[in-house]
């Protein structure tokens, strides 16, 4: 018998207390922050969905492993378990370690990349394209037309458009090619999922031209679920299967293992090539740590190795799925302009249909985060125009294709009724929308601006 009611598949041993603020309280916080969402201190935010990375609540089960870590500089039982770990899931033997998934970007991409070199990505994330970018190389994004439709239903919206992809490799130059990168799911695509079909197809054409294929594979757990309900024939296999299948496709991978490695920090870079990995491997040591630990310390590592085997569970998949689908189609039935269909790990809002007289270049996006902090404590952020717009050679803006706002949900953290909080936020945020106003960036840095730019309102 199918019910409707989700519950979570897991008891609470622990609990922290929520930060409670009256509006008031939250304006003067948010305008000493500049009105910008990441400079706020976790203290004054109620429910925080600024990211699903390294947010989530460990289980039993991770606490006990790390109790039992061993924190030897070189060769530690703990970086055998995780080793293992990876191996048995990606199938990659040569397997490096570090801090979180920007660190093996950096490594990866910093190495593979330099002034003429191209990468093609269905949808590029932050810090992805800002590693790519501060080697001096180009970055650019292949994704399917239906994927750039918040509104349409498109069971894989995150594919990589692979007609483009060969174009593009052609008119970029073989020889000036560093790499094809498929995100699973796409995060800056609304955390839409791949198909194992278009996964295939990017391998076909970068087996054809030999260019490295790189999963960026943070949410592949999420990924997984999608391609064996919504796929013709995966229904019978595994989560675990899938994801197997879907590395098999690859050349390596880039994890942030702070997303479904279940764990507060780590992350790996994972390859089939010695020569490549050897060259990373020294970048490694330079700047992470030796090669056995690369920036983790034991405890961390145990704590991934259980987190990678966790995440496949069917009852925590359906409750992940599930209880995100909730979240968004409760926002629907209100009205709110969301990214359909729902995606794994968040609910993404169409800013531009949300404030329709709030012109892109006052960044519709951020004043909806900023709206949903004041009224309602609710910590969010915008993946839009301040995010990835760029200027021309006179200053003006070159907004992103879509300006959305994200409210990705922590992982075994928040429960049913915080969702029904949060989406109540909501029917006030509608009553006065058309009152809302615009912000102009007033501080920003050349890279990265989204994390700690600071903002005015418009006409204040």
């Amino acid at each position: 018998m199918s019910r409707r009611i989700i519950i979570e598949p897991f008891k609470i041993k622990s609990v922290e207390p929520l930060f409670i603020s009256s509006p008031s309280e939250r304006e003067e916080y948010l305008q000493a922050a500049g009105y910008n969402p990441f400079l706020l201190k976790s203290e004054h935010v109620l429910f925080d969905f600024l990211t699903d990375s390294g947010t989530s609540a460990m289980s039993s089960a991770q606490w006990a492993a790390m109790m039992d870590a061993d924190e030897s500089y070189a060769g530690a039982r703990s970086w055998e378990h995780l080793r293992e770990s990876i191996f048995n899931l990606t199938g990659y033997p040569h397997i490096l370690p570090t801090h979180q998934g920007r660190a093996a970007e950096r490594i990866l991409y910093g190495y593979l990349g330099g002034k003429g070199k191209h990468f093609i990505s269905n949808t590029h994330f932050d810090t992805t394209r800002a590693n790519i970018e501060f080697s001096g190389a180009e970055a650019t994004d292949c994704l399917i037309k239906e994927g750039q439709d918040p509104f349409l239903e498109f069971p894989f919206k995150g594919n990589m458009d692979t007609e483009r992809l060969e174009k593009l490799i052609l008119e970029k130059g073989v020889k000036n090619m560093a790499a094809v990168i498929l995100t699973v799911t796409n995060n800056s695509g609304g955390g839409q999922p791949v198909s194992m079909s278009n996964a295939k197809t990017v391998g076909e054409i970068c087996k054809k031209y030999g260019v490295l294929f790189i999963l960026d594979c943070c949410r592949i757990a999420e990924n997984a679920y999608f391609i064996r309900h919504r796929e013709d024939g995966y229904k019978d296999k595994s989560y675990f299967e899938i994801a197997k299948e879907m590395f098999s496709l690859a050349d390596g991978c880039v994890m942030s293992a702070k997303k479904d490695g279940l764990v507060n920090m780590g992350g790996f870079l994972a390859l089939r090539d010695r020569k490549l990995a050897d060259a990373c491997t020294n970048l490694l040591i330079i700047t992470e740590g030796f090669a056995t630990y690369g920036g983790l310390s034991g405890r961390d590592m145990e704590a991934l190795a259980v987190g990678l085997k966790e995440v496949f569970s069917p009852g925590y998949l359906t409750y992940r799925i599930r209880s995100t689908t909730y979240f968004g189609e409760k926002l629907n039935i209100k009205g709110v302009p969301v990214m359909m269909p729902i995606g794994g790990h968040a609910v993404y809002i169409d800013a531009r249909t949300f404030y329709p007289h709030i012109p892109v270049y006052q960044y519709p996006g951020q004043a909806l985060v900023c709206e949903l902090y004041v009224r309602g404590g609710i910590r969010s952020v915008e993946v839009g125009s301040v995010m990835f717009g760029k200027y021309d050679e006179n200053g003006k803006l070159i907004p992103a294709k879509m300006d959305l706002v994200r409210l990705a949900i922590p992982r075994r953290v928040y429960t049913q009724s915080h969702i029904d909080y949060v989406a109540e936020v909501f029917d006030e945020l509608l009553s006065h929308r058309d009152k809302v106003r615009g912000y102009t960036i007033i501080e920003e840095p050349p890279f990265l601006r989204h994390f700690t730019a600071r903002f005015s309102p418009v006409g204040k």
